[in-house]
């Protein structure tokens, strides 16, 4: 598809998109941009920061992230950083399934989105009370899983990626990483209408396949995944992309993190999906009122 470069100009928020999704019945509404925050309940994530195995770390990190504003709470049982293991779907039910339990628990009305490529944790995660669907592998790894989002009636987070952790860095070669990225999350979003699943939230994925350079230019043209017609999520948060960039760690890539999350609003994204609630809401925040300025 041929991509117009007027889009590099940044979003309004007269301009923004605004969405609804359908998880089950109920209604989510995406008026505004909108924060989903990280509890990866893993040992291994790449963020030392963001691994929470023990009940009360994770309902404090929960209730910490529903207090500073989080929409959402995204909840992973599996590291899908580069070079990573894969565990098995019984051993992520394991560690996932008793932090949804702890968390509806805690907080009833907190919205829960499962990270997961299987459909076994997907089927048990929503019926426990998650909502939606985060799925890094765009449904490449286990074949039952676009079935059973579509059975389960919840939106679905289709990002771009090629390979898996162990292969992925090696296939980040590209002619034209704009227009491939692109091509190919059209071509799977007709795929997922066509097998029932209709409310689809895209995501770039910043980091997966990808090297630093890409990611630069996937996040300058980010504006132009518009014509897509869905929600855009943006997950940048204290990756490599940013720590790497400046000489520091992840736990010191906040305020590069922030940064690159302004950049994203200020293209239009409505879904960031970051370790740290606060900083990203204070960011949507100014991004509005400068937005709103007569």
């Amino acid at each position: 598809m041929s991509l117009e470069p007027s889009a590099l100009e940044s979003v309004s928020a007269s301009d923004r998109p605004q969405f609804s999704l359908n998880a089950r019945g109920r209604l989510l509404l995406i008026n505004e941009p909108k924060v989903l925050g990280i509890l990866n309940v893993t040992p291994d994530s790449f963020y030392p920061g963001s691994r929470v195995q023990q009940q009360s770390t994770l309902l404090e990190r929960a209730g910490a992230m529903l207090e500073a504003g989080a929409w959402m709470l995204d909840v992973g049982g599996q590291s899908t950083r580069p070079g990573s293991e894969r565990v098995s779907a019984e051993e992520e039910l394991e560690r996932v399934m008793p932090a949804i339990a702890s968390i509806r628990s805690a907080f009833p009305e907190a919205l829960i989105s499962i990270d997961t490529f299987y459909a076994k944790v997907a089927q048990a995660a929503v019926e426990a009370g998650a909502v939606l669907v985060n799925d890094v592998s765009a449904g490449s790894i286990d074949e039952e899983l676009i079935s059973t989002v579509a059975g389960l009636r919840v939106p679905y987070v289709l990002m771009h990626r090629r390979g898996n952790p162990q292969t992925m860095q090696s296939l980040a070669q590209y002619d034209d990483v704009l227009t491939e990225v692109f091509d190919d999350l059209a071509r799977r979003k007709v795929e997922l209408h066509a097998a029932g699943i209709h409310d689809v939230i895209i995501d770039p994925g910043f980091g997966f396949a990808k090297t630093a350079e890409h990611n630069f230019q996937l996040l300058r043209h980010l504006s132009l995944f518009h014509q897509l017609r869905s929600p855009l999520l943006v997950g940048l948060s204290r990756k490599a992309t940013v720590y790497r960039t400046l000489g520091v760690s992840a736990a010191e890539a906040l305020n590069g993190s922030t940064v690159l999350h302004t950049i994203a609003l200020q293209k239009g994204a409505q879904l960031l999906r970051v370790h740290d609630v606060r900083e990203a809401r204070e960011a949507i925040r100014l991004c509005a009122a400068v937005d709103s300025a007569q």
